[in-house]
């Protein structure tokens, strides 16, 4: 069986590790130690780290990693809401864990590199490497698939369970399914040196949105302007399809 390691197995992390354990040997890593016993009962391997905003002197490079065929970093870089703002000290620790990898790696950033402009933005809009919280490892690790994803949804990550303003914004949302489903798929191809914008095809308004997941009719006029991401590249080159191209139904 093949090994898969997730550096920072939080929310999104367990979702890609329960999709994957049967094919692979998960090998996690948490800032939490009350997390170690509920890995280690679901048979995955955990390693207790945290990759501080200063640099640590005690970080080494994880034992583990020479062992593992694919690594998924879920780990934040580029801040609240995809602001650039600095995490140096936090790149450098995370650049320490890896040491040497020579595996497949996949990055999780977001769909937040993107300015707040009206327009339909693709992955050339933004390379990588004008991306400080994408080219820190890029520049390292080459070989590195990078995931922009788009607001993250599914269970209880709904927007009608959230106070929500700007009612009247294009929302760019992403079913956590899909991305497990992106990442499986990558996995299988082998993906290397890939920059994708994971964010569902579908781009309603957010109180079309709320209201489909309220089971209220929508009363207003479809918006066809705004600021959205586009997933055509992610689409054509992994000929993918999304289990929940609409946001609006994200809770069924």
């Amino acid at each position: 069986m093949k090994k898969l390691g997730i550096i920072g197995c939080g929310w999104l992390g367990n979702h890609i590790a329960e999709k994957l354990s049967d094919r692979y040997e998960i090998f996690a890593t948490t800032t939490s130690q009350s997390k170690i016993e509920d890995f280690t009962s679901k048979g995955y391997h955990p390693t207790l780290v945290s990759f501080p905003d200063e640099v640590s002197e005690t970080m080494i490079a994880w034992e583990m990693a020479p062992q593992l065929d694919s690594i998924i970093i879920t780990v934040p870089f580029s801040g609240i809401r995809g602001a650039q703002v600095s995490m140096k000290e936090r790149q450098e620790n995370l650049l320490r864990f890896l040491g040497d990898y020579k595996g497949q790696l996949f990055l999780m950033s977001s769909t937040g590199v993107y300015p707040e402009t009206e327009k339909e933005f693709t992955e050339d809009d933004q390379p990588a490497e004008n991306v400080p919280s994408e080219s820190f490892i890029a520049s390292r690790f080459p070989q590195v698939n990078i995931l922009r994803l788009a607001g993250l949804m599914g269970d209880q990550r709904l927007l009608k369970n959230y106070n929500i303003s700007g009612l009247d914004l294009l929302v760019n949302h992403i079913h956590y399914a899909d991305i497990c489903s992106v990442v499986e798929k990558m996995l299988d191809n082998q993906s290397q040196s890939k920059v994708y914008n994971v964010v569902a095809p579908v781009h309603p308004n957010k109180e079309e949105v709320i209201n489909a997941q309220k089971d209220l009719p929508y009363e207003g006029e479809r918006t066809n302007t705004g600021r959205t991401i586009s997933a055509s590249k992610l689409i054509s080159d992994l000929d993918f399809e999304f289990q929940y191209p609409d946001p609006r139904y994200f809770h069924l």
